[in-house]
C-alpha cells in the first residue's frame, strides 16, 4: 500500500486482512504515542500559558486516541488481551507480575524432563 505511513514488511498479497488491520492499528498507536510526546515537549518548552494549555489539552486527546486503539487491539488480538489483563491496573511491581505470570505458565505446562529436573524459567534466569 504505497503512501501508507509505515509500509508492510511482506508482500501485500501474502497478508491476511486480519494482519493488515493489526498493522494499521499498530501504526496508528505508534502515531498517537508520538503525538503525545510531541505535545508534551512543546508544552514544556513554551512560556506562554495559553499555548501550554492548548498543547496539554491536545496531548490529552492523543492519550484518549491511544487508549481507544489499545482497546481495539485488546478486542482483536488474544495476546494483547491476555497481557493487558495481566499487567494493567495492578499495584505490585511490574517485574513481580511478570515473574508470577511466568511461574503460573510453567506450572500449567505438562511435565517434561526439564521440569522434573528442577529447571524453570526462573532458575534459568538465575531467580
Amino acid at each position: 500500500m504505497p503512501g501508507a505511513s509505515q509500509g508492510f514488511h511482506e508482500a501485500d498479497a501474502q497478508l491476511s486482512s486480519e494482519t493488515k488491520d493489526l498493522h494499521r492499528a499498530l501504526v496508528s498507536l505508534e502515531e498517537e504515542l508520538e503525538a503525545i510526546d510531541w505535545y508534551r515537549q512543546r508544552a514544556d518548552a513554551t512560556d506562554n500559558a495559553a499555548l501550554k494549555a492548548v498543547l496539554l489539552h491536545n496531548m490529552g486527546e492523543e492519550i484518549e486516541h491511544a487508549c481507544m486503539m489499545l482497546e481495539w487491539l485488546r478486542r482483536h488480538e488474544p495476546l494483547f488481551d491476555k497481557n493487558l489483563r495481566t499487567y494493567l491496573f495492578k499495584e505490585q511491581l511490574i517485574t513481580d507480575i511478570e515473574s508470577a505470570a511466568e511461574e503460573k505458565a510453567a506450572d500449567a505446562q505438562p511435565s517434561s524432563t526439564a521440569s522434573r529436573s528442577g529447571l524453570t524459567v526462573g532458575t534459568l534466569k538465575g531467580a
